[in-house]
């Protein structure tokens, strides 16, 4: 049996989902984000700059 004669003559495409799921959509763009710093960046990415990306709050020691 083929693969056309399974998906009723359709070719199923791997890559053509529908995500709607907000927490993972949340998550691909975050790490859309990095992957973009990282390629424009010349050197590696700092862990300040990291948590810039991300959106992460610094907390600073209140001593």
């Amino acid at each position: 049996m083929d693969i056309h004669e399974l998906s009723g003559g359709r070719v199923h495409d791997q890559f053509d989902v529908s995500l709607e799921d907000s927490d993972l959509l949340g998550e691909v763009e975050l790490t859309t984000n990095l992957i973009i710093a990282a390629s424009e960046s010349e050197d590696h990415l700092s862990q300040v700059e990291i948590d810039e990306i991300l959106g992460v709050a610094l907390q600073r020691d209140a001593s």
